[in-house]
């Protein structure tokens, strides 16, 4: 069962659809309503590695879905220090709560100054109704 059409308040959003949850030195990243529901089911999801780089604005990995294959796009800059090994077995869990069990990876910000070239809630909303 998909879940609702929703955009936490408490998080932080990229223009190309993918949110951070930010808690101190830490960011959980993962994708938005927007962008599961524009993929249909997932089927693959192809997640970095422990202690790899990610870099903001750069594909940090792939999801696949029955309709297409899409590029992961980090909103921030860090090191990986876990990826959520229950979407790895089950990636329809972020169809399911892509704010909660959907999550993707946890990383810990090598620019915490990038955190103001993201988007409030608000302003994604804008992004959503431009799209």
């Amino acid at each position: 069962m998909a879940s609702s059409e929703s955009y936490p308040d408490d998080l932080k959003y990229h223009p190309e659809h993918d949110w951070a949850r930010i808690d101190g030195d830490e960011a959980v990243l993962g994708v938005t309503w927007y962008a599961q529901d524009a993929l249909g089911e997932l089927v693959h999801y192809e997640a970095p590695d422990v202690g790899s780089t990610v870099s903001k604005d750069s594909s940090y990995g792939e999801v696949e879905s029955v309709k297409a294959v899409s590029d992961l796009i980090s909103p921030l800059s860090g090191e990986v220090l876990e990826v959520n090994a229950k979407v790895v077995d089950a990636p329809e869990t972020v169809n399911d709560d892509p704010y909660g069990d959907g999550w993707l990876i946890r990383i810990r910000m090598s620019s915490p100054d990038e955190l103001e070239q993201l988007l409030d809630v608000a302003a994604y909303k804008k992004v959503l109704d431009e799209a």
